[in-house]
């Protein structure tokens, strides 16, 4: 496997920047930025003795000297920051795409969908699959059956943006409990997911605990490329799994 080279990482780094604000700790850019790459693997990035490998930190980290060196961002103990001048080359980046690669743009920016926009998606990723998907189902974000008429609730998606995450793992567990429904969390931060998997993994002792190994949390960002994904064959999957 062939990592980018430290230029391709740069924009990503500058996008991931001002989609958080405009300053962020380099430890949740290297999960992040794994996603504009997708012949990345989760062995090509991670490692068991210090949670990343080598060659893909030493990648960010080289892109973000060279971001430095052109001021674009600054570096403080680990956090950094995007300046006017890095902003700008996002702007002129994203003007540019709009022109000639417009899926492109998608890319960047996922904490910016709304709690609507990420049920719609779900809804439309159902439907393709073939499932039954409806929104605000019974205090449920999003819900998927084999069939409108079938009683069991396949799949229970709880979409976080913002608020509790405890209240909706909460509505999983509930989920499961009564009919081992599929639940998933999907979260718009990688403190969310954080959080999240700590409350999934609290040993024998945390609400939630029973629900850590049958529940998946997706991110805003791994839900968007999905649905992109799926609904561009949407038509020839349609044929293969027609009856």
């Amino acid at each position: 496997m062939a990592y980018p080279s430290v230029e391709r990482i740069e924009l990503p780094v500058l996008q991931e920047l001002v989609a958080t604000g405009g300053v962020e700790d380099v430890r949740f850019l290297y999960d992040r930025l794994v996603a504009y790459f997708p012949q990345l693997g989760d062995e090509d990035v991670r490692a068991l003795s210090n949670g990343y490998r080598r060659q893909w930190r030493r990648l960010v980290q080289r892109a973000g000297l060279s971001l430095a060196v052109r001021r674009e961002i600054e570096r403080v103990r680990g956090r950094w920051t995007v300046t006017a001048q890095g902003r700008r080359r996002v702007s002129e980046e994203d003007l540019d795409f709009s022109l000639s690669d417009e899926s492109y743009r998608e890319v960047a920016g996922s904490g910016s969908l709304t709690h609507v926009e990420v049920q719609r998606m779900l809804l439309e990723i159902g439907r393709v699959l073939g499932h039954h998907a409806e929104m605000e189902y019974d205090y449920y974000d999003v819900v998927w059956r084999a069939g409108e008429n079938s009683p069991r609730l396949s799949h229970v998606f709880e979409v976080q943006r913002r608020g509790s995450i405890d209240g909706a793992l909460a509505k999983l567990k509930r989920a499961y409990d009564a009919q081992r429904t599929k639940p998933f969390l999907v979260v718009a931060s990688e403190r969310d997911t954080n959080r999240a998997e700590r409350q999934l993994s609290l040993a024998r002792t945390g609400p939630f605990h029973e629900i850590g190994k049958v529940t998946t949390i997706l991110s805003f960002e791994q839900l968007r490329r999905l649905h992109r994904s799926l609904t561009s064959v949407e038509d020839i999957l349609a044929q293969i799994f027609e009856r």
